[in-house]
């Protein structure tokens, strides 16, 4: 997959970690991802379609990274997935995709973004509306592990 494509999408998220929930991501190194079982238990999914690629972002939290940025952002003590948390990731996905949208404009691509969608529970599934190669990013953060999955199509 392109690195013009990737690039933005693991840009994006570190910035808005770092700026609204005051966490230092670190980023593993990405791996082909061939089945659609989510790794953590609420993902955030938003759809980038233009002219010369079409894909999505999926952005997959564990329980204890998503309360813990949830409570970050909003000042709360929060311990459940809740709806709260739900919105949270949604608008996670929304500000990675629009803050990569920008970069990815720089080189040449023009994307219109869908309106971002919340899955959860154990063992959901991550169901990308383009067919194409998809890889995972994971992520460290002090109270966890979480997940990118890119798909892209051009």
């Amino acid at each position: 997959m392109n690195a013009q494509l990737i690039n933005p999408i693991k840009n994006a998220l570190v910035s808005v970690l770092t700026m609204m929930a005051q966490v230092d991501p670190k980023v593993g190194k990405p791996k082909d991802k061939l089945d659609n079982l989510a790794p953590g238990v609420v993902t955030g999914i938003i759809d980038l379609e233009g002219e010369q690629a079409r894909g999505s972002v999926a952005i997959s939290f564990s329980k204890e990274v998503a309360l813990d940025i949830t409570n970050r952002m909003l000042r709360m003590e929060l311990t459940e997935i809740d709806d709260q948390v739900k919105d949270m990731v949604g608008e996670m996905a929304n500000m990675v995709a629009g803050g990569a949208k920008r970069e990815m404009e720089e080189d040449g691509y023009d994307f219109k973004l869908t309106l971002p969608t919340v899955l959860s529970g154990d063992s959901h599934e991550i169901n990308h509306r383009v067919h194409g190669p998809k890889i995972i990013l994971p992520f460290k953060v002090a109270s966890g592990n979480f997940y990118i999955e890119i798909c892209f199509k051009k």
